[in-house]
């Protein structure tokens, strides 16, 4: 038990501090080009750190579970890619099928983004686990 609370604490961490630069240097300045008009002057809160919340539950459910003694990294990371690639997809394609201003380079960009930091962020949570448990 206390290595998931320790893997769920350092990969929320890590997730909520790469996605903030990326949201700050990367996403935030595309998405303004490319949505304008449609985004919020400041995002909802509320809703942002449930799915933070829960985005990383679902990691410890599909990605931890799958690497027996969290011994290979590149395995974590592989499941990591592709539970980011699934859920991102979701959200991005469903966009891109309904949202005018949603386009393919922006769906494509941020599936890409959610492969990578969901990757990153299990490492990140595996390895702090195995260093401290």
């Amino acid at each position: 038990m206390k290595r998931y609370a320790i893997t769920y604490v350092a990969t929320l961490v890590a997730f909520g501090a790469i996605d903030a630069v990326w949201l700050g240097t990367v996403a935030g300045p595309l998405y303004k080009r490319t949505l304008g008009p449609v985004l919020l002057d400041q995002f909802r809160l509320a809703p942002a750190i449930v799915f933070y919340l829960l985005q990383i539950v679902g990691m410890m459910v599909f990605v931890v579970p799958r690497v027996p003694g969290a011994g290979d990294l590149g395995r974590v990371a592989l499941f990591g890619a592709l539970y980011g690639f699934f859920t991102y997809t979701t959200f991005d394609l469903t966009n891109y099928a309904v949202l005018r201003p949603w386009t393919l380079y922006l769906a494509v960009t941020d599936i890409a983004w959610g492969c990578v930091v969901s990757a990153a962020a299990s490492v990140i949570g595996v390895w702090a686990a195995r260093m401290v448990g």
